[in-house]
């Protein structure tokens, strides 16, 4: 049996992954695992809150932990800081203190952070199934395999890797290796800019929306500037001819949740609701966010609507955790906050870390145990280091 992981339904490639049995098997090739020891609380549990409080006082200063913006709300509850996945990177290596980080995002956040704190830290993820789909789109020896790819076309020498933070690792490792700087949603035109400045074309991995939405709204290329690189085709499915004329190389991988938003999803939402500014974040497809009235990262998207003005109307196109959290927040203020999409849309790997895990995590560490701690070894790490200090250097 395999699993399938494409961006166009009517394409189905598949990766040669086994399905495993959750919470008993992990496939350490692939970005994130699933085994998850011990025994957790039942989710029923009336005391939970409880003896997350409880667990959390008993630690102290010796626990930091981190909430995504995309966590439930039973989980931010818990969060001493709250931001994207870079920004809560940046917290950990801020707090050298904190003797453990419990990261309640997804794989590749923990690895970042792991990456960017102290030996003497440990960094756990709550709920080691709590994988990124985009993140597993391009593995190690796929990109490997590209890049040899670009040399055989003659056009390596031309190339800068320029990687999402939402990617593994080894990933990071790579763009470190070949010259390249990692990038988030908010600084991708800088990223590309500099990239652009030390070669001719740019391989973007591993979402190829926020790349192309970057390059045609950002930095005036033309669609035509960009093709895109299928791992799971001989050569990419492109020729040498194609990747000599193209400035931009786009991995073909995207975000399960912000793919699904469509023309359709923006134009009932501007039947329906008169006046409505739709706000979309930069994994989106290409079309959705040219007929979007406004375009950030997470981020921003808070701040967006922290500065709207009150009664106006937004349609957000991002996961939904965040979205209903912003209606409640602002609905005092009269802001009429809705999700892009009529169907519900949850980040359903990132919907993993719920209350019973972090309970477990939590207590787990106060009887003396580490689990799920995640541990990037020092090559990957030194490599994966060097990339993200390019992109603290960019301007």
């Amino acid at each position: 049996m395999r699993v399938v992981t494409t961006a166009q339904p009517l394409d189905v490639q598949p990766t040669p992954l086994a399905l495993l049995l959750l919470g008993r098997e992990a496939d350490p090739k692939s970005e994130r695992g699933v085994e998850c020891p011990g025994d957790l609380p039942a989710p029923s549990d009336p005391d939970l809150v409880e003896r997350a409080r409880a667990a959390k006082a008993e630690l102290g200063d010796k626990v930091f932990v981190l909430g995504h913006h995309y966590q439930r709300d039973e989980v931010i509850e818990f969060a001493d800081v709250t931001g994207d996945s870079f920004k809560l990177a940046r917290d950990a290596a801020a707090r050298p203190d904190a003797e453990y980080i419990v990261f309640c995002g997804v794989h590749f956040m923990a690895e970042s952070a792991d990456i960017l704190t102290g030996d003497d830290q440990q960094v756990i993820l709550p709920d080691l199934a709590a994988g990124c789909s985009m993140a597993d789109m391009a593995t190690a020896e796929q990109v490997a395999d590209c890049w040899d790819v670009l040399t055989e076309a003659g056009v390596a020498e031309q190339v800068v890797p320029v990687s999402y933070m939402n990617s593994s690792a080894d990933i990071k490792a790579f763009t470190g290796k070949h010259g390249g700087t990692i990038c988030t949603s908010s600084n991708a035109k800088r990223a590309l800019d500099w990239a652009f400045e030390q070669g001719e074309k740019v391989l973007f991995l591993p979402d190829q929306h926020l790349g192309r939405n970057t390059a045609v709204r950002d930095m005036g290329l033309s669609l035509d500037d960009c093709v895109v690189y299928n791992p799971h085709k001989p050569n990419g499915g492109l020729t040498a001819e194609e990747l000599r004329a193209a400035k931009m190389i786009l991995w073909r991988g995207h975000c399960s949740v912000h793919g699904r938003f469509s023309m359709d999803s923006v134009n009932d939402v501007r039947e329906r609701i008169p006046g409505v500014n739709v706000l979309v974040h930069p994994e989106c497809k290409h079309e959705v966010v040219a007929a979007a009235d406004y375009v950030g990262s997470t981020e921003y998207i808070i701040k967006a609507l922290e500065a709207a003005p009150r009664g106006s109307k937004w349609a957000i196109g991002t996961e939904l955790n965040l979205v209903r959290r912003l209606a409640n927040r602002f609905a005092a203020e009269d802001k009429e906050i809705v999700f892009l999409d009529k169907t519900v849309c949850f980040c359903s790997t990132m919907n993993r870390i719920d209350l019973p895990h972090l309970v477990w995590t939590l207590e787990s560490l106060v009887a003396g145990k580490v689990v799920n701690r995640i541990q990037v070894d020092r090559e990957t790490e030194s490599f994966a280091k060097l990339a993200l200090e390019r992109m603290l250097a960019l301007p």
